[in-house]
């Protein structure tokens, strides 16, 4: 290990290192989303979104445990730095973290942090540092690994929040932490009771509704409102968006294709999107 570190687990505050799964249940592992409850965020995974939970600084972390047994990679020992800055570095084996992983791959780099915080739609609605709001909405998307890389793309683009339901949505597990990369600590949420009915306040708050859909009447990279406060609207893998969701749009943005694919998944479809808001946006400043 680099500068010295013990190789055993050690605990920076003094004494024993609590053992990863201490007075924690088994969790499922693999795709299993969290489909009600709070938003989640309390467990993450995977280096980059380590990495970005410690240098966001915007929750508290309660510990951050490394494998101990290999020679770090150049942002393990980053994360190792940071989280022993915060007394919170925890030294353990391949075999604790895999005893704790709900993620398939958490290259050997897990913490766990205050639990994400609800924002109210309200204030989702209004302008950031000038700029005017830019959501995404989850009209009951569930693969944890498309939520995530839509918040990635989402916050990589300039959105400004994130609207979930609070039942019948993948909220974030440790898969989505991963897939997000550490957008989760960037992009504020809201959980809502219904997707419908969080369409007509963003309305009513003067924010302009964009639902992704095939047969759209606009295409995403010419959207007169782009400028605008606008919130996109993605529909779950298969189905799209929900008939009364659908109907509570102001508009309906495709993307054309030029291959004989039908459509793209809604990752895909969400960073052409979201990128498509932000070069109008670009432009329009």
């Amino acid at each position: 290990m680099p500068r010295g570190r013990s190789s055993r687990s050690v605990n920076p505050r003094g004494g024993r290192a609590p053992r990863p799964g201490a007075n924690q249940p088994r969790r499922p592992r693999g795709n299993a989303p969290v489909l009600s409850g709070g938003l989640g965020g309390d467990q993450v995974e995977g280096r980059q979104a380590v990495r970005e939970l410690l240098l966001s600084r915007q929750r508290a972390v309660d510990a951050v445990y490394v494998v101990a047994d290999r020679e770090p990679a150049p942002i393990v020992a980053e994360i190792m730095d940071l989280a022993e800055a915060r007394g919170v570095l925890h030294l353990v084996s391949s075999y604790e973290i895999e005893s704790i992983a709900r993620s398939e791959v958490p290259q050997g780099v897990i913490a766990r942090a205050e639990p994400l915080r609800d924002t109210d739609l309200e204030e989702l609605t209004q302008p950031v540092d000038g700029r005017p709001p830019f959501l995404v909405v989850f009209d009951g998307v569930t693969d944890p690994h498309n939520m995530g890389a839509v918040l990635r793309s989402a916050v990589s683009a300039g959105a400004t929040g994130a609207v979930l339901a609070r039942h019948r949505s993948v909220h974030v597990t440790p898969v989505v932490a991963k897939a997000a990369a550490g957008a989760i600590e960037y992009l504020p949420f809201a959980l809502v009771a219904g997707i419908p009915a969080a369409l007509t306040e963003l309305k009513s708050a003067g924010v302009w509704t964009v639902g992704l859909d095939a047969d759209g009447d606009r295409r995403v990279d010419d959207l007169p409102v782009a400028t605008e406060p606008i919130a996109l609207v993605f529909g779950a893998e298969g189905r799209g968006l929900a008939p009364l969701t659908r109907s509570r749009c102001d508009l309906l943005a495709r993307i054309d294709l030029l291959g004989p694919l039908e459509s793209l998944n809604v990752s895909a479809a969400a960073a052409v999107a979201c990128f498509a808001v932000a070069r109008q946006r670009a432009i329009g400043s």
